[in-house]
């Protein structure tokens, strides 16, 4: 299997780093939204942070990557039987064999077909066979894991409808040619794009948790680690891997630990408000930026170890959950990152 970079090693890009870590500890914030120059490990970090997160345990055999132990969210195939537990003949359905298998990482073309997107029927099977029998498509390979686009923001529309759908519900639902599929499809999904080259339509960039904006480094000595370090990962990908082990591991270790203790982790009416203060000296419309800046807290407390989520965690998630949620007028040259940093250190001083 082809060595991924080391998460670990990339060069700078914190902010990026954060955010997928964050949506990596909780998939219930949402998907990261990466807008910047090209060429600045935006699909590496992704491949990369993937390749250290713990194997996932899946039903044996299934298509759809369905977790055992599950009772609802489940294929067909993998559902349990209806109410006695008993199949049509009577006989109880057997128990479903695991197996271990890594996070996967899905690339959606900007020219795929629906039918790639969401499965359709398989042609071999009905023309060889005689059989109606469904060909799972990128959404079932995703489930699990991340589903990264390239240009978001040239993504056609009937294809952004369909994502809308499937990241509202975590399922994937086929009704066509015949066939009629349910499958779970629950994933962080992961945009990028140049805004200068088109604008994302506004009901797929609220599905998005995170946004940042990553840039091009400026200073010599930054950009000239960037490239030693590819270069030597490039002559012997195994060393250099090797070599970042313990930093990885220092990696993998806190997001298990968070993810372990999450639920543990304590949001208390203060926490809330404050959220809800943020968010209202912004002026973001709905209640989606609250949600998300609470869970992306809860999730940077559980990275920190800490038992409850306080002001700093809300500070430190705070552009990240919001700064794509401001409105801005078109003569507004002001960045919206900067605004939700402004805001913050007028609130904060007032407090």
């Amino acid at each position: 299997m082809k060595l991924a970079y080391p998460f670990a090693a990339i060069v700078g890009q914190e902010e990026m780093k954060l955010a997928l870590t964050i949506a990596a500890v909780d998939q219930s914030v949402g998907g990261v939204l990466v807008f910047g120059d090209r060429g600045t490990g935006k699909s590496t970090a992704v491949r990369a942070l993937a390749a250290l997160l713990p194997k996932r345990l899946v039903v044996a055999g299934c298509a759809y990557g369905c977790e055992p132990g599950q009772e609802a969210g489940l294929c067909g195939g993998c559902a349990p039987a209806p109410a006695s537990g008993k199949t049509k003949a009577g006989a109880k359905k057997p128990a479903l064999k695991s197996q271990q298998e890594p996070t996967p990482v899905v690339d959606l073309p900007l020219g795929a077909t629906e039918d790639r997107v969401v499965g359709a029927l398989d042609i071999e099977r009905a023309l060889t066979a005689g059989e109606k029998a469904f060909e799972p498509g990128l959404l079932a390979r995703a489930h699990g894991g991340f589903l990264y686009i390239d240009e978001v923001n040239l993504l056609e529309d009937h294809l952004v409808d369909l994502l809308l759908d499937v990241t509202a519900s975590g399922e994937n639902v086929v009704e066509r040619e015949g066939l009629s599929v349910r499958h779970p499809a629950r994933f962080v999904l992961v945009g990028s794009g140049n805004p200068e080259e088109g604008e994302l339509r506004p009901q797929l960039l609220d599905r998005f948790g995170l946004c940042l904006e990553v840039k091009t480094p400026r200073d010599l000595a930054t950009r000239v680690e960037v490239v030693r370090r590819r270069e030597e990962f490039e002559a012997d990908r195994e060393a250099f891997v090797a070599k970042w082990r313990k930093e990885e591991q220092k990696v993998r270790s806190a997001i298990a630990h968070a993810r372990a203790t999450l639920p543990q982790v304590e949001t208390s009416p203060a926490a809330l408000e404050r959220a809800v203060q943020i968010c209202m000296a912004l002026g973001s419309d709905g209640v989606r930026g609250e949600i998300t800046l609470i869970r992306a807290a809860r999730a940077m407390a559980a990275l920190e170890r800490a038992k409850a989520v306080g002001d700093k965690h809300l500070r430190k998630v705070a552009v990240l959950a919001l700064r794509h949620r401001l409105r801005r007028a078109p003569t507004d040259d002001i960045d919206t990152g900067a605004r939700v940093e402004r805001a913050l250190a007028e609130l904060f001083a007032a407090a």
